[in-house]
């Protein structure tokens, strides 16, 4: 019972992290960011495949999301320290673009109750490629707070995942270490038991001819 619960919660919590990792997917994309696209394509490869391990009873695989949960939670620390500066780290840098392009989050100017406005460049002045100045106004919160907000989430649900992994590949090995005990996996259980018997019944035939 304990262990049906204890999968029962870890595939919700791995289908959980799908919708969220696929809607964080999506802003990355709307905003170049190469690094984070890559690091969520494998986020969402390895919460397959723990999810494919719960529902299989395949402690291996369990074993393995349990590990990358590790490195996703290592991950989403990374990007809350470069959001905030911490570290030497700058949320004006190029890092997440593989120094790639200049773009930045896209909810730097599509945040909640922000407002864009693109400024044409002053006249006479011409460059071979043509630029436009962005100015974004009355955003309620900045845009690397959503960017926190949305790691920290990620980490909380991570690290619930962590706890019930390890407890289904518990659960799991107890349940098969049980079973091999009590000889559920002999393959010759049978044969055992009425090899002999037959052997009795056919001695006294033998004697009396």
């Amino acid at each position: 019972m304990g262990c049906c619960s204890g999968r029962c919660t870890l595939i919700f919590i791995c289908t959980l992290q799908l919708v969220l990792a696929l809607e964080r997917q999506v802003f990355d994309f709307l905003g170049y960011q190469w690094a984070p696209i890559l690091a969520n394509f494998f986020h969402i490869i390895m919460v397959i495949l723990g999810l494919f391990g719960t529902i299989q009873y395949r402690p291996r695989y369990i074993v393995v999301y349990t590990v990358w949960v590790a490195l996703w939670v290592a991950w989403n620390v990374f990007i809350i320290c470069y959001y905030l500066d911490v570290g030497g780290l700058s949320k004006d840098s190029d890092l997440l673009t593989f120094n790639i392009s200049a773009h930045h989050s896209w909810w730097s100017e599509h945040g909640p109750g922000c407002v864009r406005r693109e400024m044409p460049e002053a006249p006479g002045v011409r460059t071979t490629e043509s630029h436009s100045y962005i100015t974004v106004m009355g955003c309620l919160m900045d845009y690397q707070y959503i960017e926190v907000v949305h790691s920290g989430t990620q980490i909380l649900v991570a690290l619930l995942g962590f706890v019930y992994a390890c407890y289904v590949v518990s659960a799991i090995t107890e349940e098969e270490d049980s079973f091999d005990f009590i000889g559920g996996f002999d393959p010759f259980p049978l044969y055992h038991v009425n090899e002999k018997p037959s052997h009795l019944l056919l001695k006294p035939m033998y004697l009396s001819t």
